[in-house]
């Protein structure tokens, strides 16, 4: 199942997403699936669950669209369940990011190359990795969707000023997608 994504705006990104329990969630491989069908519907590398509405700490990566400039992301496809960054380190390091909840928008965001993560997967196995390069730069994005955080705020205040009518615009649905988004300012009857 395709979900539509929450649009920029939308307190649920906001929100710092809640720990889920193996009982509580019976059904996490399906969510995973459907999440990771969203994704890719949606030709992302990466998803929160709160960017479908779900304020749990879930998020997916696929980060096999990079293995032209990385081999070893060839098969790096994970879900991550209930995940603490432990440690980043190295030099920061500026890429071009975008967001599907923030369409149409691409800043220079510095991050540090190497992180240390813990992590369960959809069968509740856990894991404790260091990740580097682009794969942990995704990781990254992704984790702040689950702490509440966008790529935006790690802009400079003039980055932000500059962007700021465009996210008005987004949150009001005044942006062409070609994937199903939710607005949280939409007018209605549009």
């Amino acid at each position: 199942m395709k979900y539509p994504i929450i649009a920029y705006g939308d307190p649920v990104l906001r929100k710092k997403a809640t720990a889920i329990e193996p009982d509580e969630y019976p059904h996490i491989k399906e969510l995973v699936n459907d999440m990771f069908e969203t994704m890719y519907n949606a030709r992302g590398v990466g998803l929160a669950a709160p960017q479908i509405g779900l304020s749990m700490r879930l998020f997916v990566v696929d980060a096999t669209p990079f293995d032209d400039e990385e081999p070893e992301l060839a098969n790096f496809k994970k879900a991550f369940i209930n995940a603490q960054i432990i440690d980043e380190t190295g030099e920061e390091w500026g890429f071009n990011e975008g967001c599907l909840s923030i369409p149409d928008v691409r800043e220079d965001v510095y991050r540090k190359p190497t992180i240390k993560i813990s992590y369960y997967d959809e069968n509740w196995k856990h894991h404790e990795d260091t990740i580097s390069g682009m794969a942990a730069r995704i990781i990254q994005h992704e984790y702040d969707h689950i702490e509440g955080k966008l790529f935006t705020d790690k802009l400079s205040p003039l980055r932000k000023r500059l962007i700021e009518k465009r996210l008005g615009d987004i949150s009001k649905g005044a942006v062409k997608v070609d994937y199903r988004m939710k607005f949280p300012n939409a007018k209605k009857g549009r």
